[in-house]
């Protein structure tokens, strides 16, 4: 099978080296890697061509938003088996792909997600969260849960079923789709318990408040369009005690060199 890995990049020079270069060494033979570039100014692109080994295609061309890339590097993948990179992420070994793909030989699998890790923006060795999830069941949204998007990968057929991403939830929009795959389509998912995905801190919102408030309104009303029952209190007392954890786990956690 063909696995079709997407990226969206802005501005990007500062980091996309270290997510090329983490496509680049998968041991999984088949990869086609997919940028959706919005116009940037840097020296996103010469990276991308200097140092894009398993690149297929660039688009470089204005967008309305992170999701509205994602959109369009769906358009043109032609994978059996569709992966989002983000460009200031990166794979957290060489055989990622090769362990992913192996989950989806079995034909009945048509999701796979797995753990990542937050690292410091600068010293990419330093490990500041870790997420760590679990295999998902029925009405796990209601009760805070979703998978790690950065380490979600899907059958090209799924997003045939479910459209793209809705580019009106511009904060949230992982969040919504994966709240329409796993909720209302009920795709039959695997959790794969390794860590996947490294993950930058900050990133473009550099995590403000501001930023957090909006994201978490545009989860409520993706819960909404859904039907989805949720108690406020205990749904964001779930997120918050998540988020301390995962910064308990990340003194512990030790991942293979």
């Amino acid at each position: 099978m063909k696995i079709s890995i997407i990226t969206a990049s802005f501005r990007s020079a500062a980091t996309i080296r270290d997510t090329l270069e983490s496509v680049n060494v998968q041991t999984y033979p088949d990869i086609d890697h997919v940028i959706i570039d919005a116009a940037s100014k840097d020296d996103t692109l010469k990276i991308v061509r200097e140092v894009g080994k398993r690149v297929v295609h660039i688009t470089c061309e204005p967008d309305k938003g992170i999701f509205d890339a994602y959109n369009k590097g769906l358009r043109i993948a032609k994978g059996d088996i569709i992966g989002i990179l983000n460009s200031d992420d990166f794979y957290a070994s060489p055989n990622v792909i090769a362990d992913v793909m192996r989950v989806f030989e079995d034909p009945s699998v048509e999701a796979v997600y797995a753990d990542l890790v937050y690292v410091d923006k600068d010293d990419t060795s330093r490990i500041v969260r870790h997420w760590k999830s679990r295999p998902y069941h029925e009405g796990d949204f209601s009760r805070a849960f979703s998978p790690p998007h950065p380490t979600l990968f899907l059958r090209r057929s799924v997003y045939d079923r479910t459209g793209g991403f809705n580019p009106d939830f511009r904060l949230a929009g992982d969040y919504e789709y994966m709240l329409r795959a796993f909720h209302a389509a009920k795709v039959r998912s695997v959790y794969l318990p390794e860590v996947v995905v490294k993950m930058r801190t900050g990133g473009a919102t550099g995590g403000t408040w501001k930023f957090i408030k909006h994201q978490n309104v545009e989860i409520l009303q993706a819960l909404e369009s859904q039907h989805v029952p949720v108690f406020k209190p205990a749904f964001f007392l779930r997120k918050l005690v998540d988020r301390v954890m995962q910064r308990i786990r990340a003194r512990f956690v030790r991942l293979p060199a």
